[in-house]
């Protein structure tokens, strides 16, 4: 390309609006916020670092809530796309990069270097770690650990980024309603409730995670420790996993599709729609990346099937089938699966890859929940390909790389085992061509100019 077309180029290219005074002072100060976390990763003074936590964290909370309004609750409600694909930080520009470096390196520091030592000492982030013991000891009356500094600061980002898209997608009752919800489960279920568990002495267990996604919660090693050291309760949960893991998820995804799980309670996916949306439309969109996707996830959904299946067969004939080998299969899935795709690519590479990595390549749970969805389910999106304009802010907003645009244009409903129903491709769409609905089987693969009885209908 020569100097003068790419200058041409360039001017073609609309200038991104200047940020307002207010919107740049709550952006300095989230980053004082993040340099005095920086400050209590590094402070030996036990006390001058806890301070420096809270600070960080009521300086930063305060402003991201702030910013949100700012540059949403002032402007008309609407989905806007805002420059994303000029900006740095949302078009894997140097920002976004950055973004994506920090945060993977996090998580190969809280997988990898943080295991405790004799001493009680979390390597690098141990700072950070015993900074919260306090809060750790009114909660679950033990010291903190590396994973509970993690919950909560994924619990943060989520009701912190929540509130974003509160102020984002106000228009939109189902966006809101979906909003509180993940961030609903996220803090009771995913956070306070284990928590209490601990506090009475009970075993921690997570009640909005089963298998396959929670795959040690049905491995013969995790239900003897339940029912051993929970007794009564330890029994509730064993049940409630399998339950939930093979009789509820397929009648609720019969009715309403995956996603009454993958939009609604689950903390991956909460994580996703929160902290994760201003990159939601990174995501490829190519047929390329479908066979890929394809290619990798029923793959894992068939690993974990199979690792459950031997170690159950091991345990049952004491080791006859595995033997030691059988501790190795689990630690390799964690490993690879469980810590390298589902943390470190799944969270990391956010800002380069889009905000559902994990959930359309990796996830057994969304593996599972998509073949129920694609043959069995009542849940579809229905299109009104007359009504539509072709301007492509459905493909755009779509964070599971579905071309919603080309179902539209030819009037086609929607049926994808990767759908996770977040209905922004209804609530971004400006003629209202796209419904999301639980209707009747008959028909379902036909388009459907009307709203069933019992379809729900984005309100946008």
């Amino acid at each position: 390309m020569s100097s003068s077309s790419a200058a041409g180029l360039a001017l073609a290219q609309p200038p991104l609006p200047d940020v307002s005074a207010a919107e740049k002072t709550t952006l300095t100060v989230i980053g004082l916020g993040f340099l005095a976390l920086l400050v209590a990763a590094f402070d030996a003074d036990a006390d001058r670092a806890r301070l420096s936590l809270y600070a960080g964290l009521a300086l930063s909370s305060g402003a991201v809530l702030v910013w949100s309004w700012l540059t949403f609750g002032r402007k008309p409600a609407g989905v806007q796309h805002n420059n994303l694909w000029l900006r740095s930080s949302t078009s894997r520009g140097a920002v976004a990069w950055v973004a994506a470096v920090v945060l993977t390196g996090f998580y190969v520091l809280l997988y990898w270097y943080s295991s405790p030592d004799d001493q009680g000492n979390f390597g690098l982030l141990n700072g950070l770690v015993h900074t919260l013991d306090p809060f750790s000891q009114a909660l679950r009356q033990r010291p903190a650990d590396q994973w509970f500094l993690y919950g909560t600061f994924y619990t943060l980002a989520i009701l912190l980024m929540g509130g974003r898209a509160l102020w984002k997608y106000r228009h939109s009752r189902y966006q809101v309603i979906r909003t509180c919800s993940v961030m609903f489960f996220q803090l009771g279920f995913a956070f306070l409730l284990p928590g209490i568990l601990q506090f009475f002495q009970q075993p921690e267990f997570y009640f909005t995670y089963f298998w396959p996604l929670k795959y040690d919660y049905l491995l013969p090693g995790t239900v003897d420790y339940l029912v051993q050291n929970g007794q009564a309760l330890g029994v509730f949960m064993v049940f409630w996993g399998a339950v939930m893991s093979f009789l509820a998820t397929p009648v609720l995804t019969y009715f309403y599709g995956k996603r009454w799980y993958c939009s609604w309670v689950c903390g991956c996916g909460g994580l996703a729609e929160t902290a994760g949306d201003p990159y939601r439309h990174l995501s490829d969109k190519s047929r390329q990346a479908w066979r890929w996707e394809v290619r990798i996830i029923y793959p894992i959904l068939g690993l974990i099937i199979l690792v459950t299946v031997l170690m159950w067969l091991n345990h049952v004939w004491q080791g006859a089938i595995l033997g030691p080998a059988a501790d190795g299969l689990y630690r390799f899935y964690g490993f690879v699966i469980g810590a390298v795709f589902s943390g470190v690519v799944g969270v990391g590479f956010y800002p380069l890859l889009g905000n559902r990595v994990w959930c359309r390549f990796g996830c057994p749970m969304a593996a599972y929940l998509g073949l129920l969805q694609k043959h069995f389910s009542r849940f579809r999106i229905t299109t009104n390909g007359g009504q539509c304009i072709s301007c492509g802010n459905c493909s755009n907003v779509c964070e599971m790389g579905i071309d919603v645009k080309q179902y539209a244009q030819r009037g086609e409903p929607i049926i994808r085992a990767s759908c996770v129903g977040c209905g922004m491709c209804s609530t971004a769409c400006p003629r209202g061509v796209l419904n999301l609905e639980n209707g009747p089987r008959e028909g379902r693969y036909q388009g459907s100019p009307f709203i069933h009885a019992d379809s729900l209908r984005i309100l946008s």
